[in-house]
């Protein structure tokens, strides 16, 4: 942002200069007004350029934020997705290990009834 700031203010010193200078120049008024015509035209041209290039530059920007924040989401999906993988698995086994378990104690209180008749 000081990089702009200190352009945008050489550049208005610098038409400031010019106009000073094109009004204490000893022109006729004609001359003078052809001067300062010229001059603001070489301005826009500059200033056209300049911003041409901010534009540019901002897509561009912009279009690696936009690639950098789809990497991202990218990213967040597939940890998302193997934590879901992971935790289904996890899920799976623990209900394999009760059901392996009430079968045993189901085993276990039959031959404790068997024993006990």
């Amino acid at each position: 942002m000081a990089k702009g700031k200190l352009a945008l203010g050489a550049l208005i010193g610098a038409a400031a200069g010019f106009v000073a200078g094109i009004l204490t120049a000893p022109k006729s008024g004609k001359e003078t007004r052809e001067d300062l015509k010229v001059k603001a035209e070489e301005v826009k041209a500059d200033v056209s350029k300049k911003a041409e290039k901010a534009k540019q530059d901002f897509q561009k920007k912009a279009a690696e934020t936009k690639r950098k924040a789809a990497d991202v989401a990218d990213d967040v999906v597939d940890k998302a997705a193997r934590a879901a993988s992971v935790t289904a698995d996890k899920v799976a086994e623990t209900a394999k290990d009760l059901k392996d378990k009430s079968k045993e104690a189901s085993k276990e209180a039959h031959r404790t009834i068997e024993k006990n008749r």
